[in-house]
């Protein structure tokens, strides 16, 4: 499977979830899955990599054209593949992905992940989201949530289309039943 990691891009953020970071990268690689992400080398970006890297995985960095700066991207993707824009970026990355995973981030990460759960809500894919909520980061989001399912802007099923561990492994084995059970053959019962 190959995972696609949202994540913060600044190393201003506190060394715990630069930590998480690359214990996610290396444990989603020594689960035998691959990295999609934004091909950057700082911040959560960076650590994931980092992690993949470090236990040889698959890393497939995506980065718009006008990134391309010194020190900017990580330099050991297995493959780097360049867009004109933004948005083309995250086609890309959504087409090269099984899974997607936000790790603690800004607003770009927010957009990333909120777009990506949105397609899933409109059926136009299937594919697993989780969050890894490093150190209850995501709590005040989940928050918000469950307050627009209970003022009903929203329902509960919407919720129900991701899943949430503050452990790596444990949310890597969320994403891989959830990836099972999406993959898993219908069973049709035969009609008189």
């Amino acid at each position: 499977m190959r995972i696609c990691v949202y994540g913060a891009s600044s190393n201003d953020i506190d060394a715990k979830y630069i930590t998480a970071g690359e214990a996610f990268g290396r444990a989603m690689a020594k689960a035998g899955h691959g990295l999609v992400f934004g091909g950057g080398a700082n911040g959560m970006m960076g650590a994931a990599a980092r992690g993949v890297s470090a236990c040889d995985g698959e890393i497939i960095g995506i980065v718009p054209r006008f990134f391309d700066a010194d020190g900017m991207l990580y330099d050991k993707c297995t493959e780097m593949i360049y867009t004109d824009t933004m948005r083309e970026r995250k086609q890309i990355m959504e087409e090269k992905a099984d899974a997607f995973v936000m790790l603690p981030g800004g607003i770009g990460t927010f957009d990333e992940f909120f777009e990506i759960l949105t397609l899933k809500q409109l059926g136009r894919h299937a594919k697993p989201i989780g969050i890894l909520n490093v150190s209850g980061y995501y709590d005040d989001i989940l928050n918000m949530l469950k307050k627009a399912v209970s003022e009903q802007f929203m329902t509960q099923s919407t919720i129900n289309l991701f899943v949430i561990s503050e452990n790596e492994n444990t949310l890597i084995s969320m994403l891989e039943q959830q990836l099972k059970e999406n993959n898993a053959p219908a069973v049709f019962k035969k009609l008189n």
